[in-house]
């Protein structure tokens, strides 16, 4: 792991949702210190209610999309059995298609259920980040570690002494880094703060035995940065294994449970949120079936979750597992309230709400596609006799289909052909631009051959 720089993490995707999450956290930091509970562990709770508050119409989109999948696979099952068997590529577009417009009707996406995890990932691995280096983006917690910092500074072989702490080895680049070896005023300051948040108690107490007239600094800086990071006696920096064994070894029994707490309420809360959450329907158990698959990896996912939470909360600093804690707790109450909603509300009325929004965006898709020149009926043809042919009615060729009875079965075969290969060209397959120009390429073919003859 690289070293955490008190000038933020700079990571390309995990850096900027970090930085808006200091943004955040430093504000909720600023309300708690104006009213007299400057608290990192209650800053982060009220943190989290932010966040799942933000998240409640992804949340409500995900419940809704639970509900209507068990009223619509009925549909999915019947387009499934009508393509069962069939694995050549007109018969697994014209099944994609079909799939998608029940989706369609119905108003869902079949990932909705994964959004809100999806966007979940990136908050929790920044939050991580802040949690961890807290007075990179809290600038009152920075303040706290002044002037001890500029004291030890000072001191001759300070920056020797304390690179051997425990969490020195974390920033051993910063050491080695021209700004810090040239006495850049600001890099040293961050470097020795990056490695005094990381620092034990007793690695904190060592500073007054080396250096005596640092006592009375180090004692107010203890008890400021304590006051700060310390929730209902844990310090949230610390991971609850890392309590536990410094617990074990003080004696501090109590605090051992406290801090076994911490994963154990993580996985029930989590648990208790996955038994809230309304489960959807199989669809099938087609290995093709990409809705059925991605339930199938949901229901994986919800059934480890509760055992991953505890693994994760056993060794992350405790500040993450508040969050999780937090979390799960916010998620069920707005669970519960969702639900109540949702059942008092009349699916058929949904139903008929998503089937008018959908016939609004075909509508807009067809103007569209008259402004470039396209027929929209031509595509809608084509699609057609692509289902029909798959079918078995083989009989009835594209170039009938779409009324043109006067080409030989060699002609249009290679006017097939070339329409194929122009597609192949300029668009990606299975797609709407794809299908468009099949059938502009081949109704230009058609027409010189008409006007040949």
């Amino acid at each position: 792991m690289s070293g955490i720089l008190l000038t933020q993490y700079s990571g390309i995707f995990i850096g900027p949702v970090a930085k808006i999450l200091g943004y955040l956290m430093e504000g909720i930091f600023f309300v708690l210190d104006k009213i007299g509970i400057p608290n990192i562990g209650l800053s982060i709770i009220l943190f989290t209610i932010i966040i799942y508050a933000l998240m409640l119409p992804l949340t409500i989109k995900q419940q809704k999309f639970s509900k209507l999948s068990n009223k619509m696979q009925p549909e999915l099952q019947a387009v499934q059995a009508k393509y069962k068997g069939k694995k050549d590529n007109d018969s697994m577009m014209a099944m994609q298609q079909e799939t998608q417009a029940v989706y369609a009707k119905y108003g869902v996406s079949p990932t909705g259920s994964c959004l809100p995890l999806i966007i979940q990932m990136p908050i929790l691995l920044a939050l991580y980040r802040v949690i961890y280096a807290m007075p990179a983006y809290v600038g009152k917690i920075k303040e706290a570690f002044f002037p001890l910092v500029d004291n030890l500074i000072a001191q001759e072989g300070s920056a020797e002494f304390i690179q051997n702490f425990s969490g020195a080895s974390y920033f051993a680049r910063q050491f080695s880094n021209e700004a810090f070896t040239s006495g850049v005023t600001s890099y040293v300051q961050n470097t020795y703060i990056d490695v005094l948040n990381r620092a034990s108690t007793a690695e904190w107490l060592s500073i007054s035995d080396k250096f005596p007239s640092l006592a009375g600094d180090v004692e107010h800086t203890m008890s400021m940065v304590d006051h700060y990071n310390y929730f209902l006696g844990l310090n949230i920096g610390n991971s609850p294994s890392y309590i536990v064994k410094e617990a074990m070894a003080s004696g501090s029994y109590l605090l051992v449970i406290g801090a076994v707490l911490i994963p154990v309420l993580a996985a029930v809360t989590q648990w208790v949120g996955v038994k809230l959450m309304p489960q959807p329907q199989q669809t099938s158990n087609d290995p093709n079936d990409q809705a059925a698959a991605m339930q199938n990896s949901m229901k994986m996912m919800n059934n480890f979750m509760p055992i991953m939470s505890a693994v994760f909360c056993l060794t992350l600093p405790c500040g993450m597992g508040i969050y999780w804690i937090a979390g799960a707790v916010v998620r069920a109450v707005q669970q519960v309230a969702i639900n109540k909603h949702i059942d008092k509300m009349n699916l058929d009325d949904i139903i008929s709400a998503n089937v008018e929004k959908s016939k609004k965006k075909m509508e807009k898709r067809n103007e569209k596609l008259k402004k470039a020149g396209i027929d929209p009926n031509s595509i809608n043809n084509y699609a057609s006799m692509n289902t029909k042919k798959i079918n078995g009615s083989n009989s009835n060729s594209i170039a009938a289909k779409a009324g043109k009875s006067t080409m030989t079965e060699q002609e249009r075969e290679e006017a097939i052909k070339k329409a194929r290969a122009y597609h192949d060209k300029n668009a990606a397959p299975g797609s709407l631009a794809a299908k468009a120009n099949m059938v502009k390429e081949f109704n230009e073919k058609n027409n010189r051959n008409k006007e040949g003859n």
